[in-house]
């Protein structure tokens, strides 16, 4: 694939089933070893699909989509602000992910700028992201300025595991890394 072939766009409605193959299809591939097989397996496309249809319909809810030459949506981001976030003139980067084929080709780093050219819009100060601690892209979040302000505990299919929340406090700052 050429990455100049690659195109990203708001989210619509009809988009929602493809979101959900990428979904599935990316858990599956980022949390094998991670969260336990049994969960992972019986994730479903049907209900994924339902999930982003109403994501994609809340009027605060900000999903994008990256397309191949062909038009297949190959990977997705959203950005919404969290009930449990209560600091004003922020958001939370609350998903990211692109088919493990298309990862490592800049097709992430253009849906992460096209999330942070919109919390510039809207005046966001500061953006929070929640990620998996054995999850790889933390780094690449890091590497974008994302300071750890702390971890905590959740339970996915049976199993404890610790999640860890970033906040990037300059919305320029990861702009200007961006270019």
């Amino acid at each position: 694939m050429i990455k100049n072939k690659m195109h990203v766009r708001k989210a619509k409605e009809e988009d929602a089933q493809g979101i959900a193959k990428v979904s599935v299809d990316s858990w599956r591939t980022t949390y094998k070893g991670i969260i336990p097989d049994e969960f992972l397996t019986n994730l479903s496309y049907d209900k994924r699909t339902e999930a982003w249809k109403q994501n994609i319909a809340k009027e605060d809810n900000y999903v994008i989509v990256a397309e191949n030459e062909m038009g297949q949506i190959i990977g997705f981001a959203d950005a919404w602000k969290r009930e449990t976030n209560l600091e004003e003139n922020t958001g939370d980067l609350t998903s990211i992910y692109l088919l493990e084929e298309y990862q490592g080709m800049g097709i992430g780093k253009k849906l992460f700028k096209e999330l942070f050219l919109h919390y510039n819009k809207l005046g966001y100060k500061k953006v929070f992201v929640e990620v998996l601690e054995e999850n790889k892209t933390r780094y690449f979040y890091e590497y974008y300025g994302a300071k750890l302000v702390k971890t905590v505990q959740i339970k996915i299919g049976g199993k404890v595991l610790n999640e860890s929340i970033y906040e990037w406090d300059s919305i320029d700052k990861v702009l200007e890394k961006c270019e």
